[in-house]
């Protein structure tokens, strides 16, 4: 992985080797050598969520960090290498994981409520612990850096597939309405990112919603299954009702369209007498 190279592989190739008797001085070089790593990425981190990627030079970081710029480079050739560091640190440490795998006691009891519940739970405190992480996020989707793609590759269309699979799974047992299961997913994210988003950016005082992570994840979840996964025969009849509905506005909107040119033609015929 990025994170194992990165971390641990570049410094230990570029530090220069202290010899003592125990070996003690070794040992405080590695430490040192870890924790400066952290460090920097830490600096670049505030650094990039505040002004972006493009907007930050590596001279700019190693003056927050208190280093020189070649120290920076001695950790990481490149700005890319020390964006590429910071997501993988940040986004991807659990790429063996499926971004289900955490609620998979709650899948497997087959618990609608404590999978989504839990879930959001857990983005919104991981949004409201990192919110750096996602102004970096944001910044990188803006310059349309590479990286933001990575994000999406790694993290996000992987919790679309898996949470997409549990609910396709719950519409065959017929636990929940024949929605596509993207729409759902989107239904679900959207919710939780908007609420973080204005948390985090827009409404930090929260004078429009003030509620804690557990009310918020426990009244998302509400909406949602009320929509999409409540009583079997509720849900299938407010979803005819929905598709009825729509063919109802689209019949109507073809009879006007229908009436317009019969109006049309009368004035046509009147003017002609």
């Amino acid at each position: 992985m990025v994170s194992e190279y990165l971390l641990r592989g570049r410094w230990m190739r570029t530090k220069r080797t202290i010899i003592t008797d125990n070996g003690a001085g070794t040992n405080a070089a590695r430490m040192a050598g870890e924790e400066r790593h952290l460090q920097i990425l830490r600096v670049a981190m505030s650094l990039f969520s505040q002004r972006g990627f493009r907007g930050t030079t590596t001279k700019e970081i190693a003056l927050a960090a208190g280093v020189s710029e070649a120290m920076v480079f001695r950790h990481f050739a490149t700005k890319e290498e020390l964006y590429s560091a910071i997501l993988d640190q940040k986004a991807c440490l659990h790429d063996e994981m499926s971004p289900c795998q955490a609620v998979a006691d709650a899948i497997a009891r087959k618990d609608d409520r404590a999978v989504f519940e839990a879930m959001a739970l857990d983005a919104l405190n991981h949004h409201e612990q990192d919110p750096q992480f996602q102004r970096l996020l944001l910044h990188s989707a803006l310059e349309e850096h590479e990286l933001a793609q990575m994000f999406w590759e790694k993290f996000v269309r992987r919790v679309y597939q898996s949470l997409g699979d549990y609910i396709r799974e719950r519409q065959r047992e017929g636990a929940m309405v024949n929605i596509k299961p993207a729409i759902i997913v989107r239904a679900f994210v959207g919710m939780v990112v908007h609420h973080s988003l204005n948390n985090n950016l827009w409404d930090r005082d929260r004078q429009l919603l003030n509620i804690s992570n557990e009310t918020a994840a426990r009244e998302f979840t509400n909406i949602l299954l009320q929509g999409v996964a409540g009583d079997k025969a509720t849900g299938r009849a407010a979803f005819r009702k929905t598709s009825s509905s729509r063919a109802a506005l689209k019949t109507h909107a073809q009879n006007r369209l229908a009436r317009k040119p019969a109006r049309n033609n009368s004035k046509r015929i009147r003017s002609n007498k």
